[in-house]
């Protein structure tokens, strides 16, 4: 699978997706696109500069959550899904320009038709915070039962190579250059019922850039050596890491 490029889907009840909406635009410094879709319940986060990787979708139901969108030449969608199939996914939804599928462990993903994007965005900065930060990371938050399935099928499906973390519980899969979106699996402790997922900002500063996403409407949880867990509007959870963009 040629995979041409990656965008993350903030997917935030109706509820709080306004003020969602301004949350995650206000801290990664993009300006909401005009509402589109059969109830305007899309909305893509547009860049300074740079081609756009992140969108918002007005649930119908149910909690916070995200989903991952894979960029593909048009003709692949069908051929891709099919091959997506025979490694363990499930086809949810078929129509023109659009194949929803689900992983084994039950994480939402679709094949949508590439529109020639091929620059990443630089890291902006944040008013209030020290240096920069960039949302450019989807962590998939895996049960144990089904670690190793899940991450056999996500390097199958990309073609993406897995990269040593140090952490036994971490996988990364190395993406291709060029790509907006790295990809984490992380196994849980605990059992869960399915396969979810959080961002990540790569944020060398990120002690200050907490009380900065604060001021923004987040709530700060735990803080470990490594990443700082915060909790935006809307209830969608991400982490702070200390990478560098």
């Amino acid at each position: 699978m040629r995979i041409r490029w990656t965008t993350i889907f903030l997917d935030l009840p109706a509820s709080g997706h306004e003020a969602g909406l301004t949350f995650w635009s206000t801290v990664t410094a993009t300006t909401p696109s005009a509402p589109r879709g059969a109830h305007g319940e899309f909305v893509t986060l547009l860049p300074r500069h740079g081609d756009a990787y992140l969108r918002v979708q007005r649930l119908g139901s149910g909690p916070a959550r995200c989903h991952l969108d894979l960029h593909l030449d048009a003709t692949e969608l069908i051929p891709q899904a099919e091959r997506a199939e025979g490694l363990g996914a499930v086809r949810v939804h078929s129509e023109e320009g659009l194949e929803i599928l689900s992983s084994p462990g039950g994480f939402s993903f679709c094949l949508v038709p590439w529109d020639g994007e091929d620059t990443v965005p630089p890291a902006p900065a944040l008013p209030g915070s020290e240096g920069t930060a960039r949302l450019d990371q989807l962590c998939l938050d895996v049960p144990p039962a089904a670690w190793e399935r899940e991450c056999a099928f996500w390097q199958a499906l990309t073609g993406w190579e897995p990269v040593p973390t140090g952490s036994p519980e971490f996988t990364r899969l190395r993406r291709p250059e060029g790509q907006p979106v790295h990809l984490l699996l992380q196994r849980l402790d605990d059992p869960a019922p399915t396969v979810t997922a959080h961002p990540d900002f790569a944020a060398p500063e990120r002690f200050s850039l907490a009380p900065a996403h604060a001021a923004a409407g987040a709530t700060a949880g735990r803080s470990t050596a490594d990443w700082t867990v915060m909790t935006a509007p809307a209830g969608l959870a991400y982490c702070l890491t200390g990478r560098t963009p």
